[in-house]
Order: structure tokens, then C-alpha cells, then sequence
């Protein structure tokens, strides 16, 4: 997805005709906070109250979930955001999705996923891991799965409107800033570079020589 066109403006370009789902397609940062942390505590609870898990298999079953999330994150953005496909309608999708966010990387409006998206995507996840998991397992799993969603969104707005002196998160800023501006085909962890130093994606940083 290499593209010449960068705006550094902060406004949000307009996407859809329609007014109604104009408006869907933005959302203040804020917004996945409000959703998801009663909903993270709802599954903690579940967990604790209703799991045939002990507690210490609960935590280990949570961290899982937040272990798994880096992985999710890491392939989604690699294969399905990054993909960039031939049809017309496709190109249309994949621009609404991704291709938005390289073209206008400050629009304040469209740096965490806005729930009409994230709400449907988190429901088939949930279907589909509580199919292949365990019963009960699901509980601290997905909360911890929703915790690293919630931690990536925060983290993107985050690298995009906040200035970092120095230390871990000015590297992860450093990190994400590479992938939009030096090349989008590397860099695909946001808010960890783990995976992309494990399947060869990380960018190669200069050392500093004393």
C-alpha cells in the first residue's frame, strides 16, 4: 500500500453520501473505553463467579487472551488491512478500512474503530472462541482479548497526538511512525513490535555508536 498522498491534517475527510453513515464512521477515542471496560468487568466477574477455572487459572486464561490479542493484532494488519485488492468495490472497502488511516494518519476521528465495526467483529470472535474453548474458559479469555483491543486503541491515538520524550513509548511511536511514513509494508505491531521482530517485518534501526 504505498501511496505519495500523505495529509497531515487533523479534519476528516468525508467517506459516505449518506449522513448517517458518515457519522458511524467517526468516533471520539474516548468512546471504546465506555463500551468495553463494563464489558471487561462483566467477564471478570463471570469468570470468577461462574468459571470452573481456579483463580490462578483464570489469570493464566486472561493473560492468554492479552497474548492473543498481539498475535490477532499483528495479523490483521498484516493480511486482512494491508491486503489491497483488484475490484473496484474492493479497492472502496479497503480504503474505508485502512487505506483512510495511511492517506489522513491525524484525522482525530478515525483513530480507534469506531463501534458499528468493532461491536459485530467482537460478537463473531466470541462466538467462535467460545466454540473452540473450553466451557466457561471464554469468560477470562475475552476479557483479556478485549483488554489488548483496548490497550491497541489507546495506544494508536495515542502515537499520533501525543509527543514522547524518550523511553518505551517513544520507541513504539518511533515504530508505528517508520510503517506510515518510511514504509507500510513493515511494522505491522502497534502497540508492541514483538511480532513483527518474530516473522521479520521489524524495520532495521540504526544503533547509536558511543
Amino acid at each position: 500500500m504505498m501511496k505519495n498522498f500523505v495529509s497531515n491534517s487533523s479534519e476528516s475527510v468525508r467517506m459516505f453520501k449518506s449522513d448517517l453513515l458518515e457519522k458511524l464512521s467517526k468516533v471520539h477515542f474516548t468512546v471504546p473505553l465506555y463500551v468495553y471496560v463494563p464489558v471487561i468487568s462483566y467477564l471478570l466477574y463471570l469468570a470468577v463467579a461462574k468459571s470452573t477455572l481456579t483463580i490462578l487459572g483464570v489469570v493464566g486464561m486472561f493473560i492468554a487472551g492479552l497474548m492473543f490479542w498481539t498475535l490477532a493484532e499483528y495479523v490483521l494488519h498484516r493480511y486482512v488491512f494491508h491486503f489491497v485488492p483488484k475490484a473496484d468495490w474492493a479497492l472502496r472497502l479497503h480504503f474505508i478500512f485502512h487505506g483512510v488511516h495511511h492517506d489522513y494518519p491525524s484525522d482525530a476521528k478515525r483513530l480507534v474503530m469506531p463501534p458499528s465495526a468493532s461491536i459485530p467483529m467482537a460478537l463473531i470472535l466470541y462466538f467462535l472462541f467460545n466454540a473452540a474453548l473450553p466451557a466457561t474458559y471464554i469468560y477470562p479469555f475475552f476479557a483479556g482479548f478485549l483488554l489488548g483491543y483496548l490497550v491497541y486503541d489507546m495506544t494508536h491515538y495515542a502515537i499520533h497526538h501525543f509527543n514522547f520524550k524518550g523511553g518505551l513509548w517513544k520507541a513504539i511511536k518511533q515504530h508505528h511512525m517508520l510503517h506510515h511514513y518510511q514504509d507500510p509494508q513493515k511494522g505491522y505491531g502497534v502497540s508492541s513490535p514483538f511480532w513483527d521482530k518474530i516473522f521479520q517485518s521489524d524495520f532495521v534501526k540504526k544503533v547509536k555508536v558511543k
